[in-house]
């Protein structure tokens, strides 16, 4: 394993796996065509999965907070969008451009909004009579996830609700002989600019730096005067922003939600969360890409294989690595 290891260190570190997955599964694919239109659709996937996860790594590693209500945030992003975009379904099948990126931006606007004024209620109320005990945290906020899918089923009833997309947002782009869906375009590019936006706020500015030195030396911090309980606070709610706002991409992604889709998710999101490595955005976006890569591969491959993707991808990381792929450096 240490061998391993020096080898995929020497060779440019972890951060070439996804590469390294991509070529194995070119050669075993055989049909470029079908390739490239996998590669993109996981490339996507992994984004939008990364915009839910980003959050409940942001909680988990920084806070130290065990989070199993997180999802809940990604189901109400994802029915708050749903129906902003419904409700402006004249915009969406308009074919001016400005009208249908307005709907779009105002159903995300919508989501991550609702995301961030729930996730202040959480934290308040929920989590933050619990700090530094793990056992009930995971009791209180799993009752909180429960809790939030009735509240689902009691606005948006038990019916598969249906997602418009914006009309310059459909249809695909021949690239060779394969086809690439233009919304799994602009999910990577969302995703990558969240990416890099979070990586700037907490590497390149005072409020980063607080932040981490507040989950360092907490007391040091707040005798420097700085209010630390706020820091976190907004950490939260960031948090709960981000996963709305996945909540969102991922109801356009799939077009047909149910009030189910934040339990669905909650596994993957953990999974992503544990192999990438607590606290890590960097990781945080390795391993969400890595199961999107991974989840599209196999499923193309070994179709019977496809639901158990996830989970030997996990086992054999953290086999390997057993802190994952790109833990922070504390």
């Amino acid at each position: 394993m240490t061998n391993i290891s020096d080898l995929v260190t020497r060779a440019g570190g972890v951060f070439l796996l996804p590469v390294a997955v991509a070529i194995v599964a070119f050669f075993l694919i055989g049909v470029p065509s079908s390739w490239l239109t996998l590669t993109i659709a996981g490339l996507a996937m992994g984004m939008m999965i990364f915009l839910m996860a980003s959050g409940l790594s942001l909680v988990f590693g920084l806070m130290d907070v065990l989070n199993f209500g997180h999802s809940a945030f990604v189901s109400f992003g994802a029915f708050v969008a749903a129906s902003v975009l419904a409700w402006l379904s004249g915009w969406l099948g308009s074919p001016s451009v400005i009208l249908n990126s307005l709907a779009l931006i105002l159903a995300i606007a919508a989501a991550v909004v609702f995301g961030l004024g729930a996730g202040w209620f959480f934290e308040r109320v929920i989590v933050k009579p619990v700090y530094h005990d793990h056992l009930r945290q995971i009791l209180i906020t799993m009752g909180a996830l429960i809790v939030a899918e009735q509240m689902i089923l009691a606005i948006w009833g038990g019916a598969p609700v249906s997602v418009p997309r914006p009309h310059f947002l459909e249809g695909s782009i021949i690239i060779g002989d394969a086809s690439v869906e233009i919304y799994r375009i602009f999910a990577f590019c969302l995703g990558a600019a969240v990416y890099v936006a979070l990586h700037v706020l907490l590497n390149r500015t005072r409020i980063g730096l607080l932040i981490r030195a507040g989950v360092e030396n907490r007391e040091m911090v707040e005798a420097l005067g700085f209010r630390i309980d706020r820091l976190f606070i907004g950490v939260f709610m960031l948090g709960s922003g981000l996963a709305a706002m996945g909540g969102a991409m991922w109801a356009g992604y799939e077009t047909l939600i149910t009030p189910a889709l934040g339990a669905e998710m909650m596994i993957i999101v953990f999974i992503v969360v544990i192999i990438g490595g607590l606290g890590s955005i960097q990781g945080t976006l390795l391993g969400a890409i890595m199961v999107g890569l991974f989840a599209n591969y196999v499923g193309f491959l070994a179709p019977k294989m496809a639901l158990a993707s996830n989970m030997i991808l996990m086992m054999v990381i953290l086999l390997w690595r057993p802190s994952g792929l790109a833990p922070a450096v504390k």
